[in-house]
C-alpha cells in the first residue's frame, strides 16, 4: 500500500512548484509545429513548404530549400563539392540534372566522383546488400559500396576506356603544346571523351561547367596514372594554376553561395576559394558528419565564419542526414518544382 500521509501538504506544494516553472515568455506569436496534411489531394507545393514547421531536421531541410530558391533568384555564382560516394549511388543522375540545366556553376568533386560518373556510362553499379561478408564479395572479384555493388569487369572496361585517353592527353597538351594538363582541363577532356548524354562530366563539358578535383591520384584513374607512368616518365598533371583558377572565380563573383554535400577536399576547396572574398553569401551543408570530432566533413558553418570562409551575415544552414535522401528532397523542392510550375503556368495561357 502507499503512505500517502508521509508527504505534507507544503512538501506537496512544493514539489509541484519545483516541478512546474511559471513562464515569463508564452510564444504565443512564434510558429507553431505542424506537420504536413495528407487528407484531401496531395499538393507537392503544401509539402515542401510544411517541412519548415515540422520541427528537427525536417525544418533545416525547408530553410535549406528556402535559401537555395534565393540563391538562383538572385543569380549567385553556386560553388557545389561533393565526396565520390554520391557518384556512386543515384545522386550522380540528380547532379546530371543539374550540370544539364546549368542550375551550378562550379563543381570541386574527388577522383572517385569523376571515375565513377565514366565508369556507369560503361556497366551500371547494382543494389547488392550491407551484411554480404566481405570474404564472399572478395572470392567473387566483387566490390562493396554501401550496399552497392561494382564487380571488377567494370574497372577493366574503365582500363580500357582510360588508357588510350590518357595517351591523348599526353600527346595533346605535353607533347604538342609543351605544357602540362590541369585537373580541370583533365575533367574538361574526360568529360568530352565520354561524349555520353547520361554523364554529368559529359553535360559539365558540354556546358563549360569547370570541374575541380584536387586529388587526382586518389582512386582508379590514380592507379592508372601510375602504371602509365612506367611508360611516360615524364607526364604530369599541374593543380597549382587550378588553386588559382578557382580563387579567381570566387573573387570575380559578386555574390557566392556553397553546396557541399559531405566534407573532404571538395568541401574545403570551396570554402577557401571563398576566404578571398571575405566569405561566401550563402552555404548549405549536407552530411551526417558531427563537429565534436573536428573533423572537415562534421564542421558547422560557424566554424567556417570564424575562418572567413563564409560571411557572418550569410544565410546559411547545416541539414543532418544520408544525402541520398535530403539531397534529391533539396533538389525537388528549391528547383524541379518551380521549373514545372512554370511549364503549366506557360501552358495554361
Amino acid at each position: 500500500m502507499v503512505n500517502y500521509e508521509k508527504l505534507s501538504e507544503d512538501k506537496l506544494k512544493q514539489a509541484h512548484e519545483n516541478n512546474f516553472v511559471t513562464p515569463t515568455m508564452t510564444l504565443d506569436d512564434w510558429e507553431p509545429v505542424k506537420g504536413y496534411d495528407f487528407e484531401g489531394t496531395f499538393d507537392a507545393t503544401k509539402f515542401f513548404e510544411s517541412f519548415l514547421t515540422t520541427g528537427f531536421q525536417a525544418t533545416d531541410l525547408g530553410r535549406a530549400i528556402q535559401i537555395l530558391k534565393e540563391m538562383k533568384e538572385n543569380n549567385v555564382k553556386i560553388f557545389f563539392g561533393f565526396t565520390s560516394n554520391m557518384a556512386s549511388c543515384g545522386v550522380r543522375d540528380i547532379i546530371t540534372y543539374l550540370c544539364k540545366h546549368k542550375l551550378i556553376d562550379i563543381i570541386v568533386t574527388t577522383i572517385g566522383g569523376v571515375e565513377e560518373d565514366i565508369i556507369k556510362t560503361l556497366k551500371p553499379f547494382v543494389l547488392g546488400s550491407y551484411e554480404t561478408p566481405g570474404k564472399f564479395l572478395r572470392d567473387r572479384g566483387i566490390n562493396r559500396t554501401g550496399n552497392i555493388f561494382i564487380p571488377n569487369d567494370r574497372y577493366l572496361y574503365f582500363e580500357r576506356f582510360m588508357n588510350p585517353f590518357l595517351e591523348r592527353i599526353y600527346q595533346d597538351y605535353q607533347i604538342k603544346q609543351s605544357r602540362i594538363i590541369t585537373t580541370r582541363e583533365f575533367c574538361y577532356e574526360i568529360g568530352k571523351e565520354t561524349n555520353n548524354e547520361e554523364s554529368f562530366m559529359y553535360w559539365a563539358y558540354k556546358n563549360d561547367i569547370p570541374v575541380f578535383c584536387p586529388a587526382p591520384t586518389d582512386g582508379s584513374i590514380g592507379d592508372m596514372i601510375c602504371f602509365f607512368k612506367y611508360r611516360h616518365k615524364d607526364f604530369k598533371m599541374d593543380l597549382t594554376d587550378d588553386i588559382v583558377d578557382l580563387t579567381n572565380m570566387a573573387l570575380n563573383a559578386e555574390k557566392t553561395g556553397i553546396i557541399s554535400i559531405g566534407g573532404s577536399v571538395p568541401k574545403h576547396h570551396i570554402a577557401n576559394a571563398n576566404l578571398f572574398r571575405d566569405g561566401a553569401d550563402y552555404a548549405i551543408y549536407l552530411t551526417t558528419a558531427a563537429e565534436y570530432e573536428g573533423s572537415n566533413a562534421g564542421a558547422n558553418i560557424e566554424e567556417a565564419i570564424s575562418w572567413g570562409k563564409v560571411k557572418d551575415t550569410a544565410k546559411r544552414v547545416k541539414v543532418v542526414g544520408d544525402a541520398s535522401i535530403t539531397f534529391p528532397l533539396l533538389i525537388a523542392g528549391a528547383l524541379k518544382l518551380d521549373v514545372d510550375l512554370e511549364k503549366e503556368e506557360k501552358t495554361m495561357r
